[in-house]
Order: structure tokens, then C-alpha cells, then sequence
């Protein structure tokens, strides 16, 4: 989708943090934008931000509720008569570890942070079909879904689930015109996460750094403005925080190393991953409409 200016862009958790940081990137673009956000305070700082602008529609919505979704969707085809681009963004931190026994917080971080970009997708994409327009999807992740986080076992596992639902979905998408990304973002300033004013109040180095690193972290606009290039290239990963290159490289060619090196591999299995590679590649090479 390499026109951007007149389409209708639907951001949940657009209110704040990277979901703003889009959407003042897709305003630029000279788009519309509905910002579905379920923090009420959020949503007034952003109507204050964007006051006189008749480009922008806000709505409370909880995106683990498909009702309140739903009802989102169609107030904003009501209010900007399409959805072109869809962000799959809200997400809240925490849900505990893999191996603490607590089930409440874990699943409600599942229900939002994977069960949220399920359901927009479900529920918003239909509608992006129907148009015959072509359009895009873009799905945030983390880079939690691409490398470990120790000591939060819901968040990443939710990230990394995102990662494999995008990965299906830009499959499906393909034969549609319809382009599809993962967003991994690094540190970003955001209202996920509260810091301590004093610095030295972290309990321990990992945690210091940790604070340090998003006391620096990018700002939402550059973050916005990154998605935007690479929505018009119809990239699939976008990796924005370059600091994670080494660590990366080095997972890829460990996970290559894991293979077993004396599988006499037969002819059904072997012609059934061509068959299945060639598959994939042809649909990933098909054209999004712009």
C-alpha cells in the first residue's frame, strides 16, 4: 500500500506510546485515523494533542472484548466509510512468569496482548476484504518475540505467538493484495511501563539497565515513521532497534547448528518441503495492491 494520503487507518492502543507515535506518522501520510484506546485518560491527552483536527476519531475500546471490537469497527466505517490499514498495537506489560503458578494475570495479558490482535484481525480484516482495495495489517510484537526476556513468561509468550499469527496471516493475505508486517520494537518511550524516578531505586543490575535502556529509548514519531516506510515496501519484519542485530544473527546460526546432521532424509520428504517452500515463495512474491 504505497499511497497512503485518504485511507483509514483503525490503531488499538493508539492513545499513547507507539500506537501515537503511528498515528501522528499516518497523519503526516495525510490519512485518517480511528485510535481505539481502552485508558480514558489516555484517549483525552490524544483528543487535547489532535484538538481541531476532522481527521481523527477516537472510541474506547477493550480490544479482548469482540463485542466492544465489533461495535468499534463499524462505528469506524460509520464515521470514515473504510478500513484500508489495520494496527494490531494494544498491549499491557506484565502477566507473570513460565513457571509461577498464578493463572489470572497471565491470562488476561494472553487476552490482550495475543487474544487482541487475533480478534481485530478476525473481526477488522473481513471488512478490508470486502472492499476489494487491497489494504495492510500490521501486527506489534516485540522484540521479546524474536529473542528472550528473562522473567516475563506471558509477555513473551504472547510476542512470540504474535510473530507466528502474523506469519500465517500474511500468507492468507497475499492471494487478497493485501500486505502484512510484524512490528518488533526495541526500547520506545511508552506508557507501558512506569519508571522510578530515582534511578538508583532498581533492585538489581538487570533491572537498571533495563530502565536506563528506556530512559533512552527511541521516540514514538521515528518509530512511527519506520512502520510508515515499510509499510510502502510491504515489508513483513520490521525491526527497528539495530542493537539486537548481534544477538539475532548469533540465534539464527545456533537454531541452524541444532540440525541433525545424519538424517538419511527421503524422497516424499523431500519433495514434500519443495513442494511446500515453493508454495510459501509464490505467495510471498505476489503484489499488494497500492
Amino acid at each position: 500500500m504505497r499511497n497512503l494520503a485518504g485511507k483509514v487507518a483503525f490503531v488499538t492502543g493508539g492513545a499513547s506510546g507507539i500506537g501515537f507515535g503511528m498515528v501522528r506518522a499516518f497523519l503526516e501520510e495525510g490519512m485518517k485515523v480511528v485510535i481505539a484506546d481502552y485508558n480514558p485518560a489516555h484517549l483525552e491527552a490524544a483528543r487535547t494533542a489532535l484538538a481541531g483536527s476532522n481527521a481523527v476519531h477516537l472510541t474506547t475500546v477493550d480490544v479482548s472484548d469482540r463485542a466492544q471490537l465489533r461495535a468499534a469497527a463499524d462505528e469506524a466505517v460509520a464515521v470514515f466509510g473504510a478500513i484500508h490499514l489495520l494496527c494490531n498495537n494494544a498491549g499491557v506489560a506484565g502477566g507473570g512468569a513460565a513457571d509461577d503458578p498464578e493463572f489470572d494475570e497471565w491470562d488476561r495479558a494472553l487476552s490482550i496482548n495475543l487474544g487482541g490482535v487475533v480478534n481485530g484481525t478476525k473481526i477488522i480484516v473481513p471488512i478490508i476484504k470486502a472492499q476489494g482495495q487491497g489494504g495492510h495489517v500490521v501486527n506489534t510484537a516485540s522484540m521479546a518475540g524474536m529473542v528472550p526476556l528473562p522473567g516475563m513468561g506471558a509477555y513473551s509468550t504472547a510476542k512470540y505467538a504474535v510473530r507466528g499469527f502474523t506469519e500465517s496471516l500474511r500468507l492468507a493475505l497475499a492471494p487478497e493484495g493485501i500486505g502484512v508486517s510484524c512490528l518488533y520494537p526495541g526500547a520506545t518511550k511508552s506508557a507501558l511501563l512506569a519508571l522510578p524516578d530515582d534511578p538508583d531505586e532498581a533492585p538489581d543490575a538487570f533491572t537498571a539497565s533495563l530502565q536506563a535502556a528506556l530512559r533512552a529509548a527511541m521516540e514514538p514519531l521515528e518509530l512511527g515513521r519506520r512502520v510508515v516506510r515499510c509499510i510502502k515496501e510491504n515489508r513483513f519484519h520490521i525491526l527497528t532497534h539495530r542493537e539486537f542485530l548481534d544477538e539475532v544473527r548469533d540465534r539464527h546460526r545456533t537454531i541452524e547448528a541444532a540440525f541433525w546432521e545424519d538424517d538419511d532424509i527421503c524422497a516424499e520428504r523431500s519433495t514434500f518441503e519443495t513442494l511446500r517452500r515453493e508454495t510459501v515463495d509464490q505467495l510471498l512474491a505476489m503484489p499488494v495492491k497500492d
